[in-house]
């Protein structure tokens, strides 16, 4: 059975934040009541449904995490690093309804339970990564950190090439970007620009088995851990 005392408690950053947004639209001119009112039919709802399900799904993770190690929560009470990086993961979580974001984010409060995670600093940039990631970046870094297992895992081949790019990896793996590259080569800049994976095309001709190496760099395969599930 579930001890009360592993709940998270019932209010957090989003009501905070529904307060700031109620508060700017009340200063329109005119328009500020009613603009309050609309805010609080259409955004206030959802805002705290997506906060109820975020903390009921973090407690479970906390919650696994004391079957493995008695005594951890208490612990975690004490820790300002792991405080700072909830509310961090809080605050993001808040403003997605991405189910791929949202494990992310989990995953990353949980490593950090864990001390599976790198330091604080590093906590800090990842999170800012998720925050302003897409889905496709971080479906992109799972993959091309080890591109032959991601196949296996999820039933997807790649033609036999004496060479080619790692494009075609990407194509085999998610066939609704064919077609697609002024899309994923934006995805893959920005990946680049951030350090994350070591060249800054999907296009550059290599062997076949080049085409099935990794392309993390070590912040990359740093950042896929940081977001992978722990338990």
């Amino acid at each position: 059975m579930q001890n009360d005392k592993y709940l998270v408690p019932s209010t957090d950053v989003g009501d905070h934040a529904h307060a700031a947004a109620k508060s700017i639209i009340s200063t329109i001119p005119v328009f500020g009541s009613v603009g309050t009112e609309l805010f609080n039919i259409i955004v206030s709802p959802p805002l705290e449904r997506r906060k109820l399900q975020w903390m009921d799904d973090v407690a479970e993770g906390l919650r696994q995490l004391e079957e493995e190690v008695e005594g951890i929560l208490e612990q975690l009470s004490e820790k300002d690093s792991f405080i700072d990086t909830i509310m961090q993961a809080s605050a993001i979580a808040i403003k997605t309804s991405q189910q791929e974001k949202l494990d992310a984010l989990r995953n990353a409060v949980l490593n950090a339970a864990k001390d599976a995670s790198p330091d604080e600093s590093l906590q800090i940039m990842f999170l800012s990564f998720i925050d302003g990631f897409t889905v496709w970046h971080l479906k992109f870094l799972e993959l091309f950190s080890d591109p032959a297992k991601w196949l296996q895992q999820n039933g997807k081949t790649v033609a036999e090439y004496m060479s080619g790019s790692k494009s075609i990896v990407l194509e085999a793996a998610f066939s609704e970007l064919t077609s697609q590259r002024s899309f994923y080569d934006v995805i893959w800049k920005d990946l680049y620009f951030k350090g994350l994976v070591g060249n800054d095309s999907l296009h550059v001709m290599m062997t076949g088995h080049g085409m099935m190496q990794k392309a993390t760099t070590d912040l990359g395969d740093k950042f896929v851990a940081f977001i992978a599930n722990p338990l």
